[in-house]
């Protein structure tokens, strides 16, 4: 009996409060707090900010890329879009070359809407910074960008 329990000790899980997966997601709501706080005024899921942030830095994308950039799977970053496209915030063009391929692109009003909470999430973005420290934050973006390439 005694060797039985001290097997099972061996392959205990680390504590919660030393796991990675439970402290990666209590970062991040820790970080996604006030952004969702601030995207309630426009009417956005985070997930529509994603998309709109990435579109507006890297330019118009095909849908793999975007997926890709924005952290999102495929069948939902295509249903996100679609909702965009409602809303007026993107366009999706099919790509002549290749028509099953599309190009979704930011329009006026999605570029406005960043513009809209410019302020907001640089003062969200100086807050992690002014608690964290510079170099910290630096050096977890290092390490986060690891974990990308694993």
């Amino acid at each position: 009996m005694d060797g039985e329990s001290d097997s099972n000790n061996d392959r205990k899980l680390p504590s919660t409060a030393r796991s990675l997966p439970i402290a990666l997601i209590r970062a991040r709501e820790k970080v996604m707090g006030p952004i969702r706080e601030m995207l309630s005024n426009s009417g956005l899921t985070e997930q529509q900010w994603r998309i709109l942030r990435v579109l507006d830095e890297l330019g118009p994308l095909d849908s793999t890329k975007l997926s890709e950039n924005a952290s999102l799977l495929l069948p939902s970053q295509t249903r996100i879009v679609q909702t965009l496209v409602e809303k007026g915030l993107v366009t999706r063009q099919a790509d002549p070359s290749d028509r099953r391929r599309q190009t979704v692109a930011i329009t006026s009003s999605g570029q406005q809407i960043i513009l809209d909470n410019l302020d907001e999430a640089q003062r969200i973005a100086a807050h992690i910074e002014t608690v964290l420290g510079k170099e910290t934050v630096d050096r977890l973006l290092d390490i986060l960008e690891e974990f990308d390439r694993l």
